[in-house]
């Protein structure tokens, strides 16, 4: 550290200790026609010069620091001496996008870390080109579009630059895009940065956030977000229903799911068909036949007519609790309907004997079948095998079916 003596003017108090030729000038000179005025005592003298030496101090600390800024970017046009891929990936930018845009386009295709950073390449362009908003969007469209992998660390960017003007709805699309992908602590980390800035989690905010936990299997968090969203005092829409019923539904707690869907019935808000699918899925999977009826009806109720894949499902409800006649009843209504049994209905309704043992109704059912054309397919066919070989009757049963096609 530099040594700085203090050159007073002299003055007629030879008792003074800091009367002695400087041994380094400094800009402190001022100090003396002070210091000339009062009687000097060691004391007064190093009242008064203590804080003119922090503040040097301080100084050159500051100056210490900008003098290990890193080096600014240097931007310097793309030549034709690249790689063919990115000639090739350059070549394929959108003809419309404007000139600044593709600058930056350029260098970030041809980006390396021995160029320098991401955000000196950023704050290089900002200060050149003077982007807009509608240009930075261009950029992230264009980067999104080719899955590059430096697009969240130019969204993040940009989300702090001035020029980008940055809002609410920003941020929720990356939270969005770290739900889809499963990194929770960056979108955490996102969203507390929003509100750092000012910006309030708004619904569709808090809704994406539901989404991301119910996906990574955080029931609780997802709870605790969704009374989080209750408190806002909005209306909630039916997205934000639908990804908290999800929430429930991957949690193994359809139940919870439909006690959500009715409170949206009593609102008049209908979910989307892709929710009360699932939550039909769930229940059959369990087995539960009496929750896949209920939702199977309420699908019904709002509109959404059945097809060959939602019948199935319910079908299969009924197979896993042991349910062979209401299996039967459904194929037989499904029919009516005009609907066309496929070959994983039909296999369904025998497992569904099956597992009851009832070889007689089973046959009874293949007959219906073939008096109605319909030739069973291959899922179908082995279930049968697998059943009537278990049973030893296979030749038996073709048998009958032989003589009844004969007939």
């Amino acid at each position: 550290m530099a040594t700085y003596v203090i050159n007073i003017l002299p003055f007629s108090s030879p008792t003074c200790p800091l009367h002695s030729e400087p041994k380094k000038t400094s800009n402190l000179h001022f100090l003396g026609n002070s210091l000339c005025q009062q009687p000097v005592t060691l004391t007064s003298c190093k009242s008064q010069i203590q804080p003119v030496l922090a503040a040097i101090n301080v100084e050159e600390k500051v100056e210490g620091e900008i003098g290990k800024e890193k080096p600014k970017f240097r931007w310097v046009e793309i030549g034709p001496n690249i790689p063919e891929e990115q000639k090739q990936a350059i070549s394929q930018l959108p003809f419309k996008m404007t000139k600044r845009c593709k600058a930056l386009m350029r260098q970030i295709i041809c980006f390396n870390d021995k160029k320098g950073s991401l955000p000196g390449l950023l704050s290089a362009w900002v200060k050149i080109m003077k982007p807009r908003r509608k240009d930075w969007l261009s950029i992230l469209k264009e980067l999104n579009k080719r899955e590059h992998p430096l697009y969240l660390e130019v969204v993040e960017i940009a989300l702090l630059e001035e020029s980008f003007e940055a809002n609410v709805r920003d941020y929720t699309k990356i939270i969005h895009f770290y739900g889809m992908n499963n990194q929770l602590e960056e979108a955490e980390r996102t969203r507390l940065a929003m509100e750092e800035r000012g910006f309030v989690s708004d619904q569709v905010t808090l809704t994406a956030m539901i989404h991301m936990y119910s996906k990574g299997g955080n029931l609780t968090l997802a709870e605790e977000t969704f009374e989080e969203l209750k408190l806002l005092g909005q209306p909630l829409d039916r997205r934000s229903y639908g990804s908290m019923i999800m929430a429930y539904i991957r949690a193994g707690m359809p139940e919870k799911g439909e006690m959500i869907l009715r409170e949206m019935d009593a609102q008049e808000i209908r979910a989307g068909s892709e929710v009360y699918k699932a939550l039909l899925r769930a229940y059959s999977i369990i087995g539960d036949a009496d929750g896949a009826q209920r939702v199977f009806d309420a699908i019904q109720l709002a509109g959404i007519p059945p097809d060959d894949r939602t019948c199935a499902v319910l079908l299969n409800a009924y197979g896993m609790a042991g349910q062979s006649q209401n299996a039967y009843a459904t194929f037989e209504n499904m029919w009516r309907a005009g609907i066309e049994p496929t070959d994983r209905c039909v296999a369904l309704v025998l497992a569904a004997y099956e597992k009851e043992n009832k070889l007689n109704q089973a046959l009874d059912f293949l007959i219906s079948l073939e008096r109605e054309k319909l030739i069973i397919g291959k899922e179908a066919s082995e279930v049968l095998a697998e059943w009537f070989g278990r049973l030893g009757v296979v030749k038996e049963v073709e048998l009958v079916l032989r003589e009844y096609a004969a007939g």
